[in-house]
């Protein structure tokens, strides 16, 4: 019989001269059931569709390295055009999925912590992974440090400096009780410095949006979306907008309407609009107004094949998003982002996206630079490779 010496202790047992079967020791201490085991699990948490984009390649690499990564789905986007159509087009398939009923942020994130500590309990993962900065973030973080599990924060230090954002709280709190931070961005490296967090638990990965981006290439060529929506040869932008700081408020509704209205004059638009935009506009008596703009094309919320599509192929992008920020410096097209701030601002440093308000002049400004050539020219910025994915998961397999 195989007989083993255990130099630890487990539960308080004291086991350096215990010799016993090692069968035994495997039933009486599950607790180091990984001591036999090279496979490492982990739980991925995402809830947005952000969060998706960001995750496709860690389960593929995962099988690769050893490491066995399990994927749950808070269920924070329950429409289908904003959760299942992702899944669906990346090849990927939730091991859990988590049917929320909340409807304010704060029940949300309860219950989605609830839901969360359940799914740990029963896999015991040696690491859970929470992604960017949403409320499935931020429960993931505290289910996870409530269960003594070690974190990791994919896009940790990120920060806009506005707590009027929820993100921002949900980004500050997160990287509070992050073990492993993995960051996309060199502003991320520096705030999580000056911050105090010890050096060697920082890894400069780059983005694994990239590596989204990289990988589905020629899907995202090949989408055939601009046939579908039955668009005109002209030049067009693409236009998305969902913030509740702008479209949550009349005024700022009839400016950015007005703004449609100038954009028009030389450009189709693409928007994609969102549940929330759409409500507001019915509810503040716009819609008409908005639906009678010529040149506007309209969608649903898409896929992510052929909003990718829409990205390589516009002539510039205005919207209020975060991801796209990055999408647009990657692909090097010309980016307008209507926000009083941004948490990436490597994509104003580097690449190829500028900051402005609500403002019409502002706005077409840039778009006369735009058109006549002398918008800023961006680069790519450093590890936005697409082999971030690998590099986080050789850093998780070497924990």
């Amino acid at each position: 019989m195989l007989l083993i010496v255990f130099p630890f202790s487990c539960f308080g047992v004291r086991l350096s001269k215990l010799l016993v079967p090692i069968s035994k020791v495997y039933l009486k201490y599950p607790c180091r059931k990984s001591y036999f085991s090279r496979v490492k699990n982990i739980l991925v948490i995402v809830g947005t569709r952000p969060n998706f984009i960001k995750i496709t390649q860690l389960k593929k690499l995962g099988d690769a390295k050893g490491v066995a990564v399990k994927l749950l789905h808070t269920g924070q986007h329950y429409d289908r055009n904003m959760s299942t159509i992702f899944f669906e087009q990346f090849g990927i398939l939730p091991d859990y999925t988590l049917d929320l009923e909340s409807t304010t942020a704060a029940s949300q994130i309860g219950e989605t912590i609830v839901g969360i500590e359940k799914v740990a309990r029963e896999l015991n993962p040696e690491l859970i992974v929470v992604v960017g900065d949403v409320n499935s973030t931020l429960a993931g973080a505290i289910a996870a440090n409530k269960l003594g599990i070690k974190l990791a924060h994919l896009e940790s230090g990120l920060r806009s400096f506005d707590r009027t954002m929820p993100e921002e709280i949900n980004r500050i709190l997160t990287d509070e009780i992050t073990d492993v931070y993995f960051v996309t961005e060199q502003s991320g490296l520096d705030h999580l410095l000056n911050h105090g967090i010890n050096p060697a638990r920082i890894h400069f990965v780059g983005n694994t949006m990239i590596d989204t981006m990289v990988a589905f290439d020629e899907k995202i060529r090949e989408n055939t979306i601009r046939t579908s929506l039955n668009m005109s040869d002209r030049a067009y932008t693409l236009m998305t907008f969902h913030r509740p700081a702008l479209v949550d408020h009349q005024e700022g509704l009839k400016t950015l309407i007005q703004i449609l209205k100038d954009v028009s004059e030389k450009y189709d638009i693409v928007l994609p609009i969102h549940p929330r935009t759409r409500k507001n506009l019915k509810e503040f008596g716009l819609l008409d107004e908005f639906n009678a703009i010529k040149g506007l094309i309209t969608a649903e919320p898409m896929g992510y094949f052929e909003f990718q599509h829409l990205i390589l192929h516009a002539a510039f992008i205005v919207t209020d998003s975060g991801g796209i920020q990055e999408e647009t410096t990657f692909r090097q097209i010309p980016c307008i982002t209507v926000r009083p701030n941004t948490e990436r601002p490597v994509t104003i440093d580097v690449g190829t996206n500028v900051l402005v308000p609500l403002e019409r002049e502002i706005i077409k400004r840039h778009i006369t630079e735009i058109g006549n050539g002398t918008f800023k020219k961006g680069k790519i910025p450093t590890h936005w490779d697409g082999k971030s994915s690998d590099r986080i998961m050789d850093i998780i397999a070497a924990l």
